[in-house]
């Protein structure tokens, strides 16, 4: 019950936050939030692949793969 108070004093915090504000701040969320999208999501599709599944079959040998990489030296 205290925790469903909570809760609900959270959302009405936020939520008279976001009912009051200018046309120009709702914008600026909306560029921020595109901003977040691309990033987040955008990038690590063309730029982040999943190098291991594409690599190994098992999580066995992904995990030796990675052991390795990470307990022996550059040389």
């Amino acid at each position: 019950m205290k925790l469903l108070l909570s809760l609900k004093k959270i959302w009405k915090f936020y939520y008279e936050g976001f009912a009051g504000q200018k046309s120009w701040s709702r914008q600026v969320w909306l560029i921020i939030i595109l901003k977040l999208f691309i990033m987040f999501f955008v990038l690590k599709l063309f730029f982040f692949p999943n190098f291991l599944k594409t690599k190994y079959t098992n999580d066995k040998d992904r995990g030796d793969y990675v052991i390795e990489q990470l307990t022996n030296p550059k040389k």
